[in-house]
């Protein structure tokens, strides 16, 4: 706190809304506030880009009130967009090489949407390497998200994600694995050690697998699925299998685009509902909607629209307030191990196997 409004992009007025503190430029020249320089790697597909920009806009514009925030949106060409995409893109995000020739304090990758379960199949999967490698030279830390995170796995660290029979979608209790506040890890400084997370993925990188490359697993769910891990020095890459950055009714929303889904013979199956995510309520509501669709279908009569607005008033947030905080011990390092001029710590002396090592 506060983001910089360098661009004309129309999530800053979004998040202005929300009332998150937002700056311009010349506003900023004034603050005697220190500036960082985030990117995000936005991969996700075109229905969730701006959707997705936003999330974590708002995590690094509520995260820290000791910097103010230039946050560069960046994607690759490789990923199949719409023309009208392409036009957002164009006018709103930089280009990588612009980003190479700057510089940055911090990178956040998103996850992204595919086809199968081999990543190295991907047309993305190349330029995704050549950002991952530079970062991992250029950038004080990197963030990666889901998908983002299976890739580094695979790429970095020889461990392939596995597919699973049934996709892992909901809301599940979490908890940080060491309590000790000695030796506790900075990223999860002064947040609960109880929370919950959002997840939605098909594949799974398993604890086994993080600890064979002797990562750091700092939280895991009841059900053992690792959500929050490091490179084995602590903080060079962070990586998240979940999806902290989702809003109340992110998985509401993909829900529903897999209902349309199935309606246009595109899924075999209907979907399940999210776990731990929707009461008896708003199933109910959501059984008879699918009632009702299924009798339109064999009358032929139109399907009716998703019942949304009847929903998303009910749902809870459990894990946003945890998910800040952890952007804000992420941002908090930064900011104790950047210069001024933004060239990374410890290219200036500080050991690159153990950067928290200040």
């Amino acid at each position: 706190m506060p983001l910089v409004a360098h661009n004309h992009l129309p999530s800053f007025s979004r998040l202005e809304d929300e009332g998150i503190k937002i700056l311009t430029p010349v506003t900023a020249q004034h603050q005697d506030i220190r500036e960082l320089h985030i990117g995000l790697l936005n991969m996700m597909p075109d229905a969730a880009l701006s959707a997705t920009e936003r999330q974590f806009f708002r995590l690094i514009g509520e995260s820290n009130p000791i910097a103010q925030f230039y946050v560069h949106p960046f994607s690759l060409d490789e990923i199949p967009r719409s023309d009208k995409a392409k036009a957002y893109l164009s006018q709103y995000y930089e280009s990588f090489s612009d980003i190479r020739k700057m510089g940055l304090d911090a990178l956040i990758i998103t996850g992204a949407n595919v086809s199968g379960p081999e990543l190295s199949s991907q047309p993305f999967w190349e330029p995704l390497i050549e950002v991952i490698d530079w970062a991992w030279d250029n950038v004080t830390s990197t963030l990666c998200s889901c998908l983002a995170t299976h890739a580094v796995m695979e790429f970095r660290y020889g461990q392939k994600r596995t597919p699973q029979a049934e996709k892992t979608w909901g809301v599940f209790s979490h908890h940080i694995l060491d309590k000790d506040k000695e030796k506790k890890h900075p990223l999860i400084n002064d947040i609960n050690t109880r929370f919950d997370v959002p997840h939605s993925r098909w594949n799974v990188v398993t604890a086994e697998q993080f600890k064979a490359q002797n990562l750091k697993i700092l939280v895991e769910s009841d059900e053992n699925m690792v959500h929050l891990a490091t490179s084995p020095d602590g903080f060079r890459h962070v990586l998240f299998q979940g999806h902290p950055e989702y809003d109340t009714i992110s998985l509401l929303k993909e829900y529903k685009r897999e209902v349309m889904q199935y309606y246009q013979g595109n899924l075999e199956h209907y979907p399940p509902f999210p776990r731990h995510y929707l009461g008896l309520f708003e199933k109910a509501i959501l059984n008879e909607y699918r009632f009702i669709c299924n009798r339109a279908r064999v009358q032929g009569a139109v399907t009716p629209d998703f019942p949304e607005a009847l929903i998303n008033k009910n749902i809870d947030i459990t894990w946003h307030d945890t998910a800040v905080e952890v952007i804000g011990n992420w941002m908090g390092l930064i900011y104790q191990l950047t210069h001024k001029d933004r060239h990374i710590a410890f290219m200036d002396g500080i050991d690159p196997n153990n950067p928290l090592e200040l």
